[in-house]
């Protein structure tokens, strides 16, 4: 089986459960670091699936950013290669995006955990079908995306509508962030409460963010493992598939 391919997006980017996760399921992580300007972009046929992760960039600064656009071209082309997506909160944007979908401000700012909606299409999805309805997921966004095109809807949420979705057979997107754990999202804590108050800025207090962390992370962490262990088997599957298709 070739890597799973990180796409890091941010320096504060530390990939949480993920790394340890795919290695369980039996893969080995990848990483393209578009924090570097140096870094070379990988050849989609030498990785088995493609994993975009979060920023504090936004996809409106794709002008003056432009690894956005280099990752929203890597994704269009992986997703035309039939090799299998998962996006996370801003990898979710950036996929909407790069399909074609457009991508705003959200009504509110989301931070911390509040409680997934989801729809009976999630029932029997491979990668996101353990998701229960009302479970507290982790967010940290100011924007939102529209459904590309031939999209489904998996999940909503009670203050930004579009949470979760499918498209085909072979990716996928939260605009929660499955993959943090309680170290990553203590870090970006530290980090946003040293530029910025937090409660005045997002809503919420860092101390009430920690007792939410304590309450609800171990169960989230457990939710985010069982994640990547469903897409590392939806990414075993793919290449099969796609020499198939190919004959």
């Amino acid at each position: 089986m070739e890597p799973i391919l990180f796409v890091r997006c941010d320096a504060f980017e530390t990939y949480g459960v993920a790394p340890a996760a795919v290695e369980a399921a039996g893969a080995t992580p990848t990483i393209w670091d578009t924090t570097q300007p140096d870094a070379e972009r990988p050849d989609l046929a030498d990785v088995s699936g493609v994993v975009l992760f979060g920023s504090t960039s936004n996809v409106e600064h794709a002008d003056e950013r432009p690894f956005i656009k280099d990752v929203a071209d890597l994704t269009a082309e992986a997703v035309e290669r039939g090799v299998p997506v998962l996006g996370l909160c801003f990898g979710a944007q950036v996929l909407a995006w790069a399909l074609g979908a457009a991508v705003e401000k959200a009504p509110v700012r989301e931070v911390g955990f509040e409680p997934l909606r989801t729809l009976p299409a999630i029932a029997d999805d491979p990668v996101l079908g353990h998701y229960g309805d009302g479970v507290p997921v982790f967010h940290w966004h100011e924007d939102t995306f529209e459904l590309p095109e031939g999209a489904t809807l998996l999940a909503t949420g009670d203050l930004v509508p579009n949470q979760a979705y499918r498209v085909g057979e072979a990716v996928w997107a939260t605009q929660f962030h499955a993959e943090v754990d309680a170290a990553e999202v203590e870090w970006w804590i530290d980090a946003a409460s040293a530029q910025e108050d937090l409660e005045a800025t997002w809503g919420k207090s860092p101390e009430r963010m920690r007792e939410e962390v304590a309450r609800y992370m171990a169960d989230h962490e457990r939710r985010g493992c069982e994640t990547f262990r469903r897409f590392v088997a939806v990414a075993t599957e793919r290449p099969a598939a796609r020499t198939e298709g190919r004959r």
